[in-house]
Formats: structure tokens, sequence, C-alpha cells
């Protein structure tokens, strides 16, 4: 019977958590964005959109 690899394995599971940890960090980014935009996204509506000028 083949003797199991630990060094792989090992390795293996720092790559999967490096991937998860750098996709929850976009997540955070994205939602800190979103977060950001939601904040300043009242000031800028009352400016006229581009549906209003049409029917003008």
């Amino acid at each position: 019977m083949a003797k199991p690899n630990y060094a792989f394995a090992k390795h293996q599971r720092d790559l999967a958590k490096k991937k998860k940890k750098e996709e929850k960090k976009k997540l955070k980014e994205e939602a800190k964005l979103q977060q950001k935009l939601e904040r300043e996204g009242p000031d800028t509506s009352e400016e006229s959109t581009p549906e209003e000028d049409l029917e003008n």
C-alpha cells in the first residue's frame, strides 16, 4: 500500500485556505464599496436622469 504524502496534503490545505481568504477579502471590499455608493447615491439622484431628459 502506498504511503500518504502529508506534505502534499498540507500544501493543498494551505492553498485552499489562501483562496478562501482572498475570496472573503474580495467580498468584504465589494460590500464596503456598495455601502459607500449607497450612502453617496441619494445625493446624486437629485440630478436629472436620462429618462427625464428624454421627456423634456
